[in-house]
């Protein structure tokens, strides 16, 4: 990641793909146990093969809408999709098995992409400078990767954490990166071209980023 760190006061990160990318194991798990919780009659492949197209399009839409898209929601497109009875299941159903999934998450936890993170972050914090997460969320919630970032030691680096479930808003809507100049004016004061947020998305990140006057780096695992 390449930052240069003296000329910016506020940093602001996105997470999935940016900070940590998904264990590979998870997905596969997950999928094993929404067939079991259902049960599926569908093959686990064909299963699979659904989920992964309403992931990707409930995250399009999104990103188009600038709203959040809820989980139960995404899990009820799947399941009618898979043939289930949906009329037959309920918030609380979903409930538990959304809390089985966060299990699964912890044993099968997210990764980091970058080793030299915390040397990054702490040379941000020790230049007097700070920083935020600001992340679009599906499948998982805030609560659980507050969670894990409190595993990895990262928290203490964040003055905040902003999460489209918990905002409502989902990148690349300015209302999200509203919140990031609002909460990090509350800190010291600052200008907006003083902020810049480093992601993955061109659009969710970059551009929605330079669409509300902030910088933004156009991050790659490679990079």
């Amino acid at each position: 990641m390449k930052l240069n760190i003296d000329l910016y006061q506020h940093f602001s990160f996105d997470l999935w793909l940016t900070i940590i990318k998904s264990n590979p194991d998870y997905k596969k798990k997950r999928d094993e146990l929404l067939k079991d919780f259902f049960a599926i009659s569908q093959p686990l492949e064909e299963l699979q093969r659904v989920v992964r197209y309403y992931d990707v399009l409930c995250n399009n839409i999104s990103e188009i809408t600038g709203t959040h898209f809820n989980r139960s929601n995404i899990y009820l497109l799947i399941l009618n999709k898979l043939n289930c009875k949906i009329e037959s299941i309920n918030n609380q159903m979903l409930d538990d098995f959304c809390l089985l999934c966060d299990e699964l998450f912890f044993q099968y936890k997210p990764e980091l992409l970058n080793p030299h993170l915390h040397f990054i972050l702490n040379e941000i914090i020790n230049s007097g400078k700070t920083a935020n997460i600001l992340s679009n969320t599906g499948f998982i919630h805030g609560e659980t990767l507050r969670k894990i970032l409190d595993y990895y030691e990262l928290s203490n680096f964040f003055s905040f954490q902003l999460y489209s479930d918990e905002t409502g808003f989902s990148k690349p809507n300015n209302k999200m990166f509203e919140l990031v100049f609002d909460n990090a004016i509350k800190i010291k004061t600052i200008n907006r071209n003083e902020i810049i947020h480093i992601g993955d998305n061109p659009v969710a990140d970059f551009e929605g980023a330079l669409n509300v006057g902030f910088q933004a780096l156009l991050y790659r695992n490679d990079s």
